[in-house]
C-alpha cells in the first residue's frame, strides 16, 4: 500500500514542470546588448510563469541608438500593445495600434504615449534556441525512476 501511495505522490509532484527559461535583461545590463553575453549578465535566466510562453528580444532603434529587451512574452503583454499577432520563431516588425492614445490630451513629448519614439521596433521570438528551450520534464524518465523504486522497495519488502 505504501508503494502505490508514493507512486501516486511522485507522479503528482512532477505533473505540472512545464515552462520556458529566458534571459531577462535590458541594453543597460553589462552583456546584453550586441554581442549577447550570458556570462555579463550574470545569471541563466528565470522562468516564464505561462506555458505557452516564448522567449523575446524586442530591439527598438532611433537613429544610431538601440535598446534591446530580452524578457518572457507573457511580461511584455500587460503594457506593449504593439506585438505582432504572429509569435513563432523568428523576428518581425511591430505592429501599429491606431487607437492608442487616441484619446488622450498631452502636450509633454517626453512621455511616450503613442509609442512613436523610436524608429523601428523589431521583435524577435525563440522558443528553440539557446535559453529557449522548453523546460518540459520529461515523463518517461520520471515513469521509469517510480518504477525502478517501487521494484526495489517491493524487493526490499519480499527479500
Amino acid at each position: 500500500m505504501q508503494i502505490i501511495v508514493f507512486t501516486i505522490i511522485l507522479s503528482a509532484v512532477f505533473n505540472g514542470c512545464n515552462a520556458i527559461w529566458c534571459y531577462q535583461c535590458t541594453t543597460a545590463t553589462p552583456g546584453c546588448g550586441q554581442p549577447f553575453n550570458w556570462r555579463g549578465v550574470g545569471y541563466l535566466g528565470s522562468p516564464c510563469l505561462d506555458n505557452e510562453d516564448v522567449c523575446v528580444k524586442l530591439i527598438e532603434r532611433k537613429g544610431a541608438k538601440e535598446v534591446i529587451t530580452r524578457d518572457c512574452l507573457s511580461n511584455f503583454k500587460a503594457f506593449r500593445t504593439d506585438i505582432p499577432a504572429d509569435t513563432y520563431e523568428g523576428c518581425r516588425v511591430a505592429a501599429k495600434d491606431v487607437n492608442l492614445a487616441n484619446f488622450v490630451n498631452n502636450t509633454i513629448k517626453e512621455l511616450d504615449i503613442k509609442r512613436d519614439w523610436y524608429d523601428e521596433t523589431i521583435w524577435c521570438f525563440c522558443f528553440l534556441d539557446h535559453r529557449c528551450n522548453s523546460g518540459s520534464v520529461n515523463s518517461n524518465s520520471i515513469l521509469f525512476l517510480a518504477l525502478i523504486s517501487t521494484i526495489s522497495m517491493a524487493r526490499n519488502i519480499l527479500f
